[in-house]
Order: structure tokens, then C-alpha cells, then sequence
């Protein structure tokens, strides 16, 4: 029995999927949110580091064919010196931790040095991968039994592990990593009596947005892999259950599948949008142009928030508004209860949420966000003589408070947030737009268009061999005059009427 150090961490073994963030378990997703210390392998979907909480240390480890960031023994001192520190450390595994993950190998130095540790399983790819590409790896008629192996073992070794004549009679061989051995394997099941004529598929970044898949059986397998040059990470299926992809594929008939789509929006709103893309099928790629930041100054916006109960109407046209405001109430020690005899105007369903998780239902939600059509609804409510409260970013677009001032309001204007332009853009994401790897680039704002160009230095013509799609004529209008052809324009000017303008146009 092993006593764990007094005042020591722990670790959590924790599988993460075989790619799909979504795939992590509740479980492994809490002890990533906890943890102080992260230690990812290269199979990792970056989005699941978002889930670290701020502040703890990212450690990459991964390892690939002929090139370890870490050896094994590297990363199990890194374990052991992390919780004798008294830190809970997230290892951070594709798959399942012992399913070919070597979880075991480091949970037995964990007990060697009698640290606390838990295991958390997770989906590994042996059956994600297949299920993604439309393959059960069971299916009643066909076959009830499955095997998974590692493909790294030689099949040619006169020493193996692997009982290929046992292997060979298997109703569904699942084979992980074994790619480049894809030949060697093929070739000792069918000379243990598997017949040539077996359905076969291979799936390579399987449950990813990249996901490729390509089937045939043991006799052409090999050649049809070649030919689509399909290489590492991926799973080989044999068996029966291989042919049943043809009537059972889902994962590649999304609309927007294997679509590259940058989301130029603050890392604070991307989620939203990176979501509903994922959701139908494309890998959303994050790369904000520009940043939501508090004010330099908060004293305009603090005397109109103590003076709240002056103003008729507050008008709200965006959630960073909307976050901006109740985090000065609140710091005033006041809540919803103080817009008691205040009515509320939101720009957009979005920022109506918004006003709602702080306990407010709106009075008006006009049904377009263009400023003439808000102040048109404004003006339908009886402005003239009002006092009109706007708070809004420090960047001055259409003139709003003018409309309303011209129907006769006094009209305020506070600066509730800074939109603040991104320093740089990262080396691959240039590399990927000069080579044309970027389908879709979405702007939702003006200041997104204008900052990213910015970040371009001006140079449009990276822009060039990609679809540009915009949440509305007034960032259309921003795209045009610098330069930029919009191709997609979304008819509802929401994170949802940008998706579905996205995926309409893709049906052309």
C-alpha cells in the first residue's frame, strides 16, 4: 500500500477525446477548469485550453513520429515535481489515457513516488473516429465482437505481441497509429486467411472538422490511401461494418464541413460564433483583430449611472454596452431595480439577452439594427423632450445620438467599453491566407474589418483568395471602402443571420 505525501497535488489523468471538443466528459472538463497546471499532448484541440482557468501554466508535450517535445521519463518528473509543489496538474491526453496512451506507464510513477492521483476516462478514437466516418464498429448481423490494436507493432517481427491468427477471424479489427505499417498489416491478415475482399476504411483526424476518410477493402486499401495521400493520425476499420459508411456517414454531410472560417471578432464574442460554425461542420479559426477593454476613464459614465433615475431612455446597442454599464451600477452598489422608471431600447436579440440575464425585459427591440431604423422605433415612442442615456465604445460610428437629437431628445453618450486594435497576427495565419488555406474570412464589425487590414499593413491582396462575409451593410461599407469585395452580407444582422447567410451562399 502507498501513503500519499502529506501536502502534495494531485494529478488527473484525463482523456480528452480523440479531437471534437465537445467529446471531453464532465468530468475531465472540471478538472481542466481546477487545475493549476496543464499538460497537453500534441492531439489536443486548442479550444479545450480555454477551459484552463486564468492564470495556470500550459505545458505542451506532445510528441509525433521522430520528434518528441518530451520524452516519457521527461514528462513523468515533470508530474511528480508539479504535485510535490502541491498543485493540481491536468494531464491532458488524446483519446482515453490507457488506450494506447501511456497513461499507465505514468500513473506507476505517480504511485512510485506515492502521489495522489485520479484517472478520468475518456472517448477514445478507436470508436469516435469510425462513428464520425459513419461506421458502427458493432452492428447486429454483421459482427458482436471488436479488437483494437496498435499499429506501431511490426507485423513482420517473428516476436510479436500481436496474435494475427487470432486477428485475422475477428469480426471488427480497429487499428490505432497504424498508417505508415498499413501495408505490413494488410498483408498478415490476409496471410492468416482474411480475405482480400474485406471492407476496409481508413480515417484520418477523425471527429475533426479536417476529417478525411477513405474506404475500399484489404486488396486496394492500401493503393486508395496512397493515392489520396492520407497519412497520420489515423484509424484503419476492417470488417464488414467498414461498408456501411456509404448509407451511415453524417459528420461530412454538414453544410459547412471541412470549411476553414477565421473569426475576426474579440476573443470575449468569439465563442458564440465559433460554436454555431462547429456546430455545422467547419473548423472555426479565432483570431480577433481587435480586443474589448474598460475605459481609460470611467467618470462620464460613472455620474450618469448616479444619475440613472434622470434619463427616460436608455438605449443600448451592443452586450459589451450592456457589460459595461451593469458593471458600474453594480460597483455603485445598485442593481436592475434602479432602470425601475427607465425605459430600455436593445439593438439586436443578442444584446436583449444580455439586458435579460441582468433582470431586464426590454421595451423596444426594433427588427432592424440599422441607426436610422432605431431611431426611426424611437422616434415612434414619443422622444421629443426625453433625456436619452447611450452608452457605447469609444469608437465613433453612425450617428445615433444625432437622429435622436434631431427628433428633439438630449442625448448622452458614455463610453462603457474601449474596442482596442490587436497588436499582431500570428505567422501561420498570414502563411494560410497568402496560400489560399482560409475559406471564409466573417467580419461582425467595423472595427474588425479595419483592424485586420490594419494588421495586414494595408496589403488587401492576402484577402484575395478567400469569401468574405459580413453581419451587415455597415461593415459592408467599411469592407468597400478599403478595398474588399463582400461576398456574403447576412440579410439579419446577427451572429446567427451571418451563419445562415454563410451557409446559403455555399449552396449556390
Amino acid at each position: 500500500m502507498v501513503i500519499a505525501m502529506a501536502n502534495t497535488g494531485t494529478v488527473y489523468l484525463v482523456g480528452a477525446g480523440p479531437g471534437d471538443p465537445g467529446l471531453i466528459t464532465l468530468k475531465g472538463l472540471k478538472c481542466l477548469q481546477q487545475s493549476d497546471v496543464v499538460i497537453y499532448d500534441r492531439l489536443i484541440n486548442p479550444q479545450l485550453l480555454k477551459h484552463a482557468k486564468p492564470g495556470a501554466e500550459i505545458i505542451y508535450a506532445g510528441k509525433s513520429v521522430g520528434y518528441h517535445t518530451m520524452t516519457q521519463e521527461e514528462i513523468n518528473f515533470l508530474l511528480i515535481s508539479k504535485a510535490r509543489e502541491g498543485k493540481k496538474v491536468c494531464r491532458l491526453k488524446g483519446g482515453d489515457p490507457f488506450v494506447f496512451g501511456r497513461g499507465g506507464e505514468e500513473a506507476e510513477a505517480l504511485v512510485k513516488e506515492g502521489l495522489h492521483y485520479e484517472v478520468v476516462p475518456g472517448i477514445t478514437s478507436a470508436i469516435a473516429a469510425p462513428a464520425y466516418a459513419g461506421i458502427p464498429v458493432t452492428q447486429r448481423g454483421l459482427t458482436s465482437s471488436f479488437a483494437v490494436i496498435t499499429g506501431h507493432e511490426d507485423p513482420t517481427k517473428e516476436e510479436g505481441q500481436l496474435d494475427w491468427a487470432a486477428l485475422a477471424k475477428m469480426g471488427t479489427l480497429v487499428c490505432l497509429m497504424g498508417a505508415e505499417n498499413l501495408p505490413n498489416i494488410v498483408n498478415k491478415l490476409i496471410e492468416h486467411g482474411r480475405s482480400p475482399s474485406t471492407p476496409a476504411a481508413l480515417v484520418q483526424w477523425g471527429t475533426w472538422p479536417k476529417q478525411r476518410v477513405v474506404d475500399g477493402t484489404l486488396s486496394d486499401i492500401v493503393q486508395r490511401a496512397r493515392e489520396a495521400k492520407l497519412g497520420p493520425p489515423a484509424v484503419t476499420i476492417i470488417g464488414e461494418v467498414a461498408a456501411l459508411r456509404d448509407k451511415l456517414h453524417w459528420f461530412d454531410n454538414k453544410p459547412l464541413f471541412g470549411k476553414r472560417v477565421l473569426v475576426t471578432r474579440s476573443r470575449e464574442q468569439a465563442s458564440r460564433l465559433s460554436e454555431l460554425l462547429a456546430e455545422l461542420g467547419a473548423e472555426p479559426l479565432e483570431t480577433p483583430a481587435i480586443r474589448i477593454e474598460e475605459p481609460e476613464d470611467y467618470g462620464p459614465l460613472d455620474e450618469a449611472v448616479g444619475d440613472i433615475r434622470s434619463y427616460q431612455w436608455i438605449v443600448f446597442a451592443s452586450v459589451n454596452g450592456v457589460n459595461g454599464f451593469f458593471r458600474r451600477l453594480h460597483a455603485q452598489g445598485k442593481d436592475a431595480r434602479a432602470l425601475a422608471s427607465t425605459k430600455i431600447c436593445a439593438v439586436g436579440p443578442a444584446t436583449a439577452t444580455a439586458l435579460k440575464e441582468q433582470g431586464i425585459i426590454v421595451d423596444l427591440l426594433p427588427k432592424e439594427y440599422l441607426t436610422s431604423a432605431v431611431v426611426a422605433k424611437l422616434g415612434e415612442q414619443g422622444i421629443s423632450g426625453a433625456r436619452v442615456l447611450l452608452p457605447r465604445t469609444d469608437i465613433v460610428g453612425e450617428d445615433m445620438a444625432g437622429g435622436l437629437e434631431a427628433l428633439g431628445a438630449t442625448v448622452d453618450q458614455v463610453v462603457a467599453y474601449r474596442t482596442v486594435a490587436s497588436k499582431e497576427l500570428p505567422d501561420d495565419l498570414v502563411e494560410d491566407l497568402h496560400k489560399g488555406r482560409i475559406d471564409i474570412i466573417t467580419f461582425a464589425s467595423s472595427s474588425t474589418v479595419r483592424n485586420l487590414v490594419s494588421l495586414l499593413n494595408g496589403d488587401i491582396s492576402l484577402l484575395s483568395k478567400t469569401k468574405i462575409a459580413s453581419i451587415g451593410p455597415i461593415t459592408s461599407k467599411m469592407a468597400g471602402e478599403l478595398g474588399l469585395h463582400v461576398d456574403i452580407e447576412a440579410q439579419e444582422h446577427t451572429i446567427s443571420g451571418l451563419v445562415d447567410a454563410i451557409v446559403e451562399a455555399l449552396k449556390l
